[in-house]
C-alpha cells in the first residue's frame, strides 16, 4: 500500500495543501521558540505547524542561544521562557527589543508573579502567557502581538489591572496627603459647584478665606483653574456619586 506522501500524487497533494494554506493564512508567521525543555519545545512546534498560519523557524534552548538566533533568522515572534541558565528570558527580551524592534516578544512562563511581569513589560514583551494556557490561546496571542498588539493570559491581566489601581490609589493618596482637612472640605465643596460665599457659610469662614484656600490647593495639586481642580476631585473620587 502506497502512503499519501510517496509518488508523484502525494507530493502534488501535499503542495495543493500547501497553497490551500497558504491562500487561507496568508504569509506565515515565522516563529522561534525558546525553552529549556526540550520535549516542552517539540509540543509547541507540533501545534504551530498543525495550524497552518504559522512556520517554526527554529529552536534554542537558553536565552543566549536565542538571541543568537534571532539575528540569524529574523522570526516574527519569539515565544520565550523566563527560567534558563545562562541567560534568563527577560534579559534575552531585552537583548531582542533593543536590537532586533520588528521582531516581538510573547513570555511563555509558569510563574505567575508580578515581579516577572513588570519586569517582561519592562523589557519589550508584548504578550506574557502561562504555561497552563490552552493553545488556542497561544495561537491568539502570536496573531495578535504579529499584527501590533498586545496579549495576557486571564490572570496576568487581573494581576495588571489590580496592580495598576493599587499604585493609581497610592498616587491619589499621596496627593491627598499634602492637603490640611480644611482644605480637603473647600476642594469638596469647590467641586460640588458651590459659590464662594456659599462655601463660607458652610464652613462660617471669609469668602477671601475661601479664596485663599482655593489658591493653596491649585498650588498644591499643580493646577492652573478652578476647572482643573473639579475635574481632580471628581477624578480622584473627592466627591460622593450623584447617583
Amino acid at each position: 500500500m502506497r502512503r499519501i506522501g510517496d509518488g508523484p500524487r502525494g507530493r502534488v497533494r501535499r503542495c495543493n495543501l500547501t497553497l490551500q494554506n497558504k491562500r487561507q493564512y496568508g504569509p506565515r508567521v515565522r516563529v522561534l521558540l525558546v525553552d529549556d525543555h526540550t520535549l516542552f519545545r517539540q509540543g509547541l512546534r507540533t501545534l504551530l505547524e498543525k495550524h497552518g498560519a504559522f512556520q517554526v523557524v527554529g529552536e534554542a534552548e537558553d536565552g543566549r542561544l536565542g538571541v543568537a538566533l534571532v539575528e540569524e533568522l529574523h522570526p516574527d515572534v519569539v515565544v520565550m521562557d523566563i527560567a534558563m541558565k545562562g541567560l534568563n528570558g527577560i534579559e534575552a527580551t531585552r537583548q531582542v527589543r533593543s536590537r532586533f524592534p520588528n521582531t516581538q516578544v510573547v513570555m511563555l512562563s509558569m510563574h505567575l508573579l508580578e515581579s516577572y511581569v513588570r519586569q517582561a513589560l519592562e523589557a519589550g514583551a508584548a504578550g506574557y502567557l502561562l504555561k497552563s494556557a490552552a493553545g488556542s490561546e497561544l495561537v491568539a496571542a502570536l496573531e495578535s502581538v504579529r499584527n501590533g498588539g498586545n496579549y495576557f493570559s486571564a490572570p496576568v491581566s487581573r494581576m495588571i489591572l489590580e496592580g495598576y489601581l493599587e499604585t493609581s490609589k497610592a498616587a491619589t493618596a499621596e496627593k491627598l496627603s499634602v492637603l490640611t482637612p480644611r482644605e480637603r472640605e473647600v476642594l469638596q465643596l469647590i467641586a460640588e459647584g458651590n459659590s464662594y460665599k456659599e462655601i463660607a457659610a458652610a464652613l462660617k469662614i471669609s469668602p477671601k478665606t475661601v479664596g485663599q484656600h482655593r489658591d493653596r490647593l491649585m498650588q498644591k495639586l499643580h493646577c492652573r483653574r478652578t476647572a482643573e481642580l473639579v475635574k481632580f476631585a471628581l477624578r480622584e473620587g473627592v466627591t460622593p456619586d450623584s447617583e
